[in-house]
C-alpha cells in the first residue's frame, strides 16, 4: 500500500478518522462477519477499510479523489472493489448487484443528508448501516416530533430504520479535526415501514410540504408544499389533524393520516 504522505482537500470535505476507540466502536456496532459484504463510502487513507478487510468477504468502497483511488487500487487486493466517482452520482443498482449489504461510512459532512436521501432510496440494498455525521445532523435523524431538531430526515428515517446511537465522537479523532462534535449511528432496516405510508413518493411529497415553512401552521405549509386550499382542509379534518399546528409536532401515524387522505382526495 503507497504511504507517500497525503495533503486532504477541503473541497471534499475530508477528516479522516485516526482514534482507534471510535474504530472499534463502529467495528463492533457493523457486527461484520466473514460472509458479509460490505460498502464503504469516503474511505479516505483506508484506517476503517483495513478492519473491514480483515472480517469481511469483500469491500466495496466508494471515493471521488483520484489520489486516494490510486492508494487504494494500490493495494491489489482481490477482495477490495474501488467504485470511482460520485457517490451521488453513481448508480448503486447497478454498482452492488448482490444485496444485502452492511454499510460502513464516516460521511462526508457537507453531502450527508443528500446521502441520506439516496439511501432511502436504496435501502432494500442493505441490511444494516452504521453511519458517521456531523452530531447536529445525525441528531436530527433520531428527534422526536415536537422538537426543534424534528424534520424531514427525521420522518423518513424512522418509517424505514431502527436507529440507535453508538457513539459520540470529538474533534480529535480526526486528521485534520472538524470544528463540530461528530455522532455514529446505527441503522436497523425494517421489515415493513413503521407506518403505512399509502404511496411511497406521495407520502415523501408530504412530509417535505408539511417542513416548507416550519414557522407556519400546517394548512399553510401544505399549501405552500402545492397542495390546494381545498385538498388540504378536507384532509385535515378527514385525519383529525389540527390546521393550526405546525409539522414539527406531527408523528408518524398522523402523517400516514394524512398522506392517506390528501392521496385519496387527490385520486377522486
Amino acid at each position: 500500500m503507497n504511504q507517500t504522505p497525503y495533503r486532504t482537500k477541503k473541497r471534499f470535505g475530508q477528516h479522516f478518522l485516526h482514534d482507534r476507540s471510535v474504530i472499534d466502536r463502529i467495528i463492533s456496532a457493523a457486527r461484520i462477519d466473514a460472509a458479509d459484504e460490505v460498502v464503504e463510502i469516503g474511505p479516505g487513507l483506508g484506517v476503517l477499510t483495513d478492519e473491514l478487510l480483515s472480517r469481511a468477504r469483500h469491500v466495496h468502497v466508494m471515493e471521488i479523489d483520484r489520489d486516494l483511488i490510486a492508494r487504494l487500487e494500490a493495494r491489489n487486493d482481490d477482495r477490495l472493489t474501488v467504485h470511482a466517482g460520485d457517490v451521488l452520482k453513481t448508480d448503486w443498482q447497478l454498482s452492488l448487484p448482490q444485496p444485502p449489504y452492511t454499510l460502513v461510512a464516516n460521511l462526508p459532512y457537507n453531502i450527508s443528508s443528500q446521502i441520506v436521501f439516496r439511501l432511502l432510496d436504496h435501502r432494500q440494498l442493505f441490511k444494516r448501516l452504521v453511519l458517521m455525521f456531523q452530531r447536529e445532523v445525525g441528531e436530527r435523524l433520531a428527534a422526536e416530533p415536537g422538537s426543534k431538531d424534528y424534520g424531514i430526515l427525521s420522518v423518513l428515517c424512522q418509517l424505514w430504520f431502527d436507529i440507535r446511537v453508538v457513539t459520540l465522537v470529538k474533534p480529535g479523532a480526526f486528521q485534520p479535526p472538524p470544528k463540530v462534535d461528530s455522532i455514529v449511528l446505527e441503522f436497523q432496516p425494517l421489515p415493513q415501514p413503521r407506518v403505512d405510508p399509502t404511496d411511497e413518493a406521495f407520502f415523501t411529497k408530504v412530509v417535505k410540504a408539511a417542513f416548507t415553512q416550519r414557522r407556519k401552521t400546517l394548512r399553510n405549509s401544505l399549501a405552500a408544499g402545492g397542495f390546494s386550499a381545498e385538498e388540504v382542509a378536507a384532509a385535515l379534518l378527514t385525519a383529525q389533524i389540527d390546521p393550526g399546528c405546525r409539522g414539527e409536532t406531527l408523528g408518524l401515524e398522523e402523517f400516514s393520516r394524512l398522506a392517506k387522505s390528501l392521496f385519496h382526495l387527490q385520486k377522486k
